[in-house]
């Protein structure tokens, strides 16, 4: 058998062929083809804004902040620390929930960066940038993630709060802020809000049951039932289209979800509706927040791919 000399050269051209051969079969093979395996605390942009936070978020203002303030400053420190070793960085407040100055005592010593904190402003403040200056001391931060006008009702809420709109872009123009947007708590508000591109971020209660949802009442607290949710899914639509950041809140019903069918249902129904990018859920202990993640991690695994 005639032999076939093979030069140096010649030797580490093939290896590295064969080398990008095994790498890109790889890449397009089984590295490729692996489904994404998503879960809770997965870091999501936040719709076109560039922003991260945590898909699962935790809420400090159940029963506007009392059910959190109950724990005292030992308590809720544990709850907010447990779940960001979870890998929930997502803290959603407001001045109204009179939890800011927990937040801070909560975080102190850990990296800002970590974390996005979401707080709204009610009212109409004669000053807005002053308020916001008084919640970044409470919160002991330089800036805030993101900045809500809080509980809308009103189809023309853009026009009474023009003034608070305004001094949120200059916030986010300055970096005091890097988000804003609002919680919505009717129907005619929330169309309002789909249509303006002002907003980044809409806050929007969401779950399959129909409890607490935005109605046509222009009241925050009108009743709602399973007959109101294709309204508001159709505006979820609509903003995700839009590519506007939604979060969504209320998934236990406001709590009133005892069964744990129901936050099993509603868990699911959030997370396969494909059009949030993150959910916020109200807590209190570290068995609240491990099932939290749970409901939603079993929720993820059963999702098809995202709809986009």
């Amino acid at each position: 058998m005639q032999k076939t000399a093979i030069t140096r050269r010649q030797f580490i051209g093939a290896s590295a062929a064969l080398t990008g051969g095994v790498m890109l079969s790889g890449l397009s093979g089984f590295a490729a083809d692996a489904p994404v395996k998503r879960t809770a605390v997965d870091q999501v942009l936040l719709g076109k804004s560039g922003v991260k936070l945590s898909r699962l978020g935790i809420g400090v203002g159940s029963n506007s902040g009392n059910v959190q303030r109950a724990l005292g400053d030992e308590g809720f420190n544990k709850l907010v620390r447990y779940a960001y070793e979870r890998g929930i960085t997502y803290i959603d407040t407001a001045d109204s929930y009179k939890t800011h100055a927990y937040v801070q005592r909560a975080i102190k010593g850990l990296p800002r960066e970590k974390f996005f904190i979401q707080t709204k402003m009610g009212g109409i403040p004669e000053n807005p940038l002053a308020e916001l200056d008084r919640f970044r001391k409470e919160l002991g931060v330089d800036y805030i993630d993101s900045v809500l006008i809080h509980c809308m009702v009103s189809p023309d809420w853009d026009q009474s709060h023009k003034r608070v709109m305004d001094a949120l872009e200059q916030a986010k123009q300055k970096k005091i802020i890097r988000v804003h947007g609002l919680s919505c708590h009717s129907l005619p508000a929330l169309k309002r809000s789909v249509e303006l591109d002002w907003v980044d971020v809409h806050l929007v209660r969401v779950n399959p049951q129909g409890a607490h949802m935005d109605t046509p009442a222009e009241k925050w607290d009108a009743r709602s039932d399973v007959s109101h949710v294709p309204a508001v899914m159709e505006q979820l639509k609509l903003m995700h289209e839009k590519k506007h950041g939604v979060i969504g809140m209320k998934l236990i019903g406001n709590g009133d979800f005892t069964n744990p069918e129901d936050r099993e249902k509603a868990a699911r129904f959030a997370m396969h509706c494909g059009y949030l990018d993150s959910v916020v859920i109200g807590m209190k202990s570290a068995a609240e927040v491990d099932e939290a993640i749970d409901r939603l991690n079993r929720a993820l695994a059963e999702m098809p791919k995202p709809q986009t």
